[in-house]
């Protein structure tokens, strides 16, 4: 397996653009990222397209990618089709990065975007919904309440069990609300007060409104080649994808021992990678809703059991600090495009690792960046996907 390096990332802004098209998300994505490689669509050799609900928001089924890159002047070449929740973007990286890893191209495109605002929010919620096994998603079951009731997580048991309260949610927050306001790319540019977050309308005890991340429309887009040839096209630091884990979800009965879906993807990558958790510089995850961010902390093994808060609050994860997470705002923040979110959080770091990252740049001058993302929903309770990348300067 040859070394890859990402040379060239863009992104459209995530947000409520109604007056855009899938199409018009993905071609911004797309041409920002060949400009930031040097390269030209005539330079691509396969491309893999990230996208969850195009089907159920925009009623384009089955060739979404093609419509998409012929728009982005990119034709005549195989595209594949990847969806697969909210880590259909990191998918579609993985599927780009094994291409070229594998000797197959020598130059891959990965994009992921999202359609999500449609002038039915209803629509689009259930559209989400949809996205867990299709018993759940007939109970009416949304991803706010799954993720307060899931045993897993099971919010209300880790308050009792870790001491934690509201406020320690809201820390999340507030964290990533400030990252965001200094983030061009972000939905919410508005930095929050804990007394705003816990305020806020209730949605799923102990769940308010800015505790969980929003609706939004979004693009973003990754160029790969062998790392030996990076500097042939760009003179911009070469990133390298130390490892792109990916898993599915078991089913899981009550007293389950099953390993942590996350710790063993993470595990998995920390492998492949030839890192430790101690190593990781700098990270986005999958703050769906605030509260995960400070289970993914423990899962990722970046503390101890119940340790998180205090992470924030030593400012351990803030911008400044030993260990950024989320600079980009993360989803409760940035806005959370499904399709395209595993591959907005690989463009954060690709920026976050070359030093581009404008206000929020991250201060430890980091070295070695991680991405988490995960979505769907079993009856077993497991997330149906989640995804573990290294990325590494």
């Amino acid at each position: 397996m040859r070394d890859v390096a990402i040379i060239g990332v863009g992104a459209h802004p995530a947000g409520k653009f109604e007056d855009k098209r899938l199409k018009d998300l993905g071609r911004e994505a797309v041409w920002k990222a060949l400009g930031d490689a040097g390269v030209g669509a005539a330079d691509v050799q396969v491309a893999y397209f990230g996208n969850s609900l195009g089907g159920l928001l925009t009623g384009q089924e089955g060739i979404r990618g093609q419509v998409v890159l012929q728009e982005s002047g990119l034709g005549g070449i195989p595209v594949v089709n990847v969806e697969n929740a909210c880590a259909s973007g990191a998918t579609a990286l993985r599927g780009a990065w094994l291409e070229v890893a594998s000797g197959n191209a020598d130059m891959a495109l990965a994009v992921g975007a999202e359609k999500m605002f449609v002038g039915d929010t209803a629509k689009s919620i259930s559209a989400l919904a949809a996205d867990s096994e299709i018993e759940l998603s007939q109970m009416g079951m949304q991803f706010s309440a799954a993720y307060a009731i899931h045993p897993k997580t099971n919010l209300k048991g880790k308050m009792k069990e870790y001491g934690w309260t509201p406020a320690d949610f809201a820390k999340v927050v507030v964290k990533n609300s400030h990252n965001g306001s200094l983030n061009p790319y972000a939905q919410h540019r508005k930095p929050l007060a804990e007394e705003d977050v816990l305020t806020s309308r209730m949605i799923a005890d102990p769940l308010t409104l800015y505790m969980c991340s929003s609706i939004a429309d979004g693009a973003a887009a990754a160029i790969v080649c062998p790392a030996e040839d990076a500097k042939r096209y760009t003179d911009k630091p070469p990133v390298r994808i130390g490892a792109i884990a990916l898993t599915s979800g078991q089913y899981r009965l009550a007293g389950d021992t099953k390993p942590d879906m996350v710790a063993m993807t993470a595990g998995l990558a920390y492998e492949a990678a030839g890192v430790g958790p101690e190593d990781v510089d700098i990270a986005e995850v999958h703050d769906a809703m605030a509260p995960a961010e400070l289970l993914i902390y423990e899962r990722l093994g970046f503390c101890g059991p119940g340790e998180g808060p205090r992470l924030i609050d030593d400012g351990v994860t803030t911008i400044g600090g030993r260990r950024p997470v989320n600079p980009s705002g993360g989803l409760v923040a940035r806005g959370h495009p499904v399709g395209a979110t595993g591959l907005l959080q690989v463009a954060e770091l690709v920026w976050q690792l070359r030093g581009e990252a404008g206000d929020r740049q991250a201060g430890n001058n980091p070295k070695v960046a991680l991405t988490h993302n995960q979505g769907g929903l079993l009856l077993g309770m497991d997330s149906a996907a989640c995804t573990v990348s290294i990325l590494l300067r």
